[in-house]
């Protein structure tokens, strides 16, 4: 789950993590306000959404007055501010973060993720912090410090030495910036964080260290041990559809763009498998639909009602395992659901497994639009010939 950036900050302040003064403010007024209550100006006013790249977008500006807080807050809000991470639709912002300035003498980036290929947790470093990571990343990836760290035995001394002296550190910003990396690795592992990112992590002409930016995404699979975390979601940050399915424990991603086939499978290997061959056939995938193992009726209900959602979505298919999901469960399923939902739109059903011939006849006998298939490949082909007719 991605939390905004004021949020990700709450929770750094609570390790005692240096970062500005500032307030989230959802209209001009209390962007003013904020902007009064920390001593006067320069401000920065941050867009709030959940997505990098704000600062290019235009979603990130210096206020050296109140005239200019009011011009520039009244811009951000409510715009649809468009950046690498949101894509071309761009997100709409809703809410702004306003921030003392600070005197900054350098830029510097900092991150902490688990690194799966060494079943470790690593600190991604540079010197080079600021808006064209990425760049440095594809142009210069000599430039980017790596320390793993077995979680195990959590972070030493010499991990966090070895970060400083490699950012080349001077000695007064040396004592400082010791304190606070451990710090954000026991927010990440105490948080169960798949990320936690700082661009830029900058030290101040006062030889301070400072988040200035936050950015952290906690596993969802462990949000049931953060009460505090869950209060933080922001619902509009999400799209519809994947909210809905998360309601009725269903996993849906919206793979937007020209997708024209919905798909139900249980199992996201399988998912993955069945979209890849959606395209071989000549057809697009329009979403990511796993019910799961234990899918009843009422899912299978609510995934159509998702799936159908979508404007664009020509056919569906159905393609199911059946193991601890039988294969006539499935169909009954699918027949109460389709007659519930007013199924406007063929489906393509293929199963294996379990009662796979009493499954089929359920759905010969169903009376409805449900073409069944032999194999995948066949599936595949027959939805395919139906979205392009």
């Amino acid at each position: 789950m991605k939390i905004h950036e004021y949020q990700a900050k709450t929770l750094f302040r609570k390790y005692n993590v240096p970062t500005p003064e500032g307030q989230v403010a959802f209209n001009v007024e209390e962007a003013q306000k904020t902007a009064a209550a920390l001593g006067g100006y320069p401000v920065v006013v941050k867009a709030q959404i959940h997505a990098g790249g704000r600062g290019k977008g235009g979603g990130v500006k210096l206020a050296k007055s109140e005239a200019e807080l009011a011009a520039m807050a009244g811009e951000i809000l409510g715009m649809n501010l468009v950046t690498h991470q949101t894509g071309p639709q761009g997100m709409t912002v809703r809410k702004v973060l306003v921030e003392q300035g600070l005197n900054i003498a350098k830029e510097l980036y900092l991150s902490v993720l688990p690194d799966r290929a060494t079943a470790k947790i690593v600190i991604m470093a540079s010197e080079a912090g600021g808006m064209d990571i990425e760049k440095v990343a594809d142009e210069t990836p000599e430039k980017i410090i790596k320390v793993y760290i077995d979680p195990l035995t959590g972070i030493q001394g010499y991990h966090c030495r070895e970060v400083a002296f490699g950012l080349k550190l001077a000695p007064a910003v040396m004592k400082p910036f010791m304190k606070m990396l451990p710090s954000l690795y026991q927010l990440f592992v105490q948080y169960d964080c798949s990320l936690l990112e700082i661009n830029p992590l900058i030290i101040t002409a006062e030889d301070t260290v400072v988040a200035l930016d936050a950015k952290i995404d906690i596993d969802s699979n462990a949000l049931f041990r953060h009460k505090d975390v869950l209060e933080m979601r922001d619902i509009d940050e999400e799209d519809p559809l994947e909210y809905e399915a998360s309601k009725h424990n269903l996993n849906y991603i919206n793979l937007g763009g020209a997708g024209n086939v919905g798909n139900m499978v249980n199992g996201a290997g399988l998912a993955m498998a069945t979209m890849d061959i959606i395209k071989m056939a000549g057809a697009e995938p329009a979403n990511f639909l796993d019910v799961g193992g234990g899918a009843s009726a009422e899912m299978v209900e609510n995934g159509f009602k998702i799936i159908l959602s979508d404007k664009n979505v020509k056919g569906i298919l159905i393609n199911i395992f059946g193991g601890i999901l039988r294969c006539d469960v499935l169909a009954q399923g699918v027949v109460e659901a389709a007659k519930k939902t007013g199924l406007n739109v063929p489906v393509v059903v293929r199963m294996e497994g379990t009662n796979v011939e009493k499954g089929r006849q359920i759905l010969a006998d169903s009376g409805l639009n449900l073409i069944t298939a032999t194999d995948l490949k066949d599936a595949a082909g027959k939805v395919a010939d139906i979205v392009s007719a």
